[in-house]
């Protein structure tokens, strides 16, 4: 009775927490690329929890019908020759599985790396989302502004994020618009989101970055096309320019509240050239400076040959 009243206690407590749980914010999209990313999930759950309830419905019939029955000490059960229709559905089922599977994993792959179902037709919003420790720089080339911490987006538009680091390796998560992609600083990676529905979500940095990971956060306003045009021109016409001495302070680490500038740090400190070129060791900068000093070289040799 004490192990039976332990364990309605624990159903209970468990039953109590979850209902005061909101949803999680992966399963509440909020654009055509966490939607995509939504319904490969709940996929794989349904398809999963097929799985285990179809293995534990077979272990109980099987424990009880061959449970043990009252047999003579001597009794030998017959011998069975191996079924190879069993044995088909055996290993047919899990290959099945894991075509399906493999499917639907590349298929939405493809679909969250391209530009948004729907909105390959118009000019995507590009912003440049540069992170430093701990902390988001957004810049807004077409515009011409920059925040720092927080988003502003318009509703109805593909956005198109370039992303690279000033510091480690980052990740740009904002759950309820699409996944996850690394921002490093040696490179810039490109990711497509889109925002169906005007709100307020929340993103962070979803790779490990040192001390300050933990609030290394930022907020995403999704607004509707006119709002948008109009916080863009109030902050033209009141928010400071990003001078460099500035943007240097800014990269200092530490955590910061959210900023707002009428300038970018891109004409000053541009983003690293190509994307995703890798490391740049050895470019052509270096190599015409190379080619230019064996130049000054021969040059020199030729004039004490003379």
């Amino acid at each position: 009775m004490k192990i039976k009243g332990a364990l309605l206690l624990l159903m209970f407590a468990v039953m109590a927490v979850l209902t005061g749980c909101e949803p999680l914010m992966v399963l509440n999209p909020k654009g055509p690329q966490a939607q995509t990313q939504a319904d490969v999930i709940l996929l794989s759950i349904g398809i999963m929890s097929f799985i285990v309830i179809a293995v534990f419905a077979i272990l109980i019939y099987m424990l009880v019908k061959y449970r043990s029955s009252k047999q003579s000490d001597d009794y030998e059960p017959p011998h069975i020759e191996g079924n190879h229709i069993v044995e088909g559905i055996i290993v047919g089922i899990p290959v099945l599985i894991v075509i399906v599977l493999s499917i639907v994993s590349v298929r939405s792959n493809y679909l969250v790396e391209a530009t948004p179902e729907g909105y390959e037709d118009q000019d995507p919003l590009v912003v440049y989302a540069q992170s430093s420790n701990w902390k988001w720089h957004f810049s807004y080339p077409e515009q011409g502004i920059e925040t720092v911490n927080y988003l502003y987006i318009p509703t109805d538009r593909a956005l198109e994020f370039k992303l690279y680091s000033e510091g480690p390796i980052t990740s740009f998560w904002v759950p309820q618009l699409g996944g996850q992609k690394y921002a490093m600083s040696d490179m810039v990676t490109t990711l497509h989101l889109a925002a169906d529905a005007p709100g307020e979500y929340m993103g962070r940095n979803a790779n490990f970055s040192g001390e300050g990971f933990a609030e290394n956060t930022f907020s995403v306003n999704a607004v509707a096309p006119d709002e948008f045009d109009e916080w863009v021109d109030e902050v033209q016409e009141t928010a400071e320019p990003l001078t460099e001495e500035k943007y240097n302070e800014l990269l200092e680490p530490g955590h910061l509240g959210q900023l707002t500038f009428s300038s970018t740090h891109l004409e000053f400190s541009p983003p690293p050239e190509g994307e995703h070129g890798g490391h740049h060791h050895g470019d052509s900068s270096d190599n015409s400076e190379e080619g230019n000093m064996n130049m000054d070289q021969d040059h020199e040799d030729h004039n004490h040959s003379e």
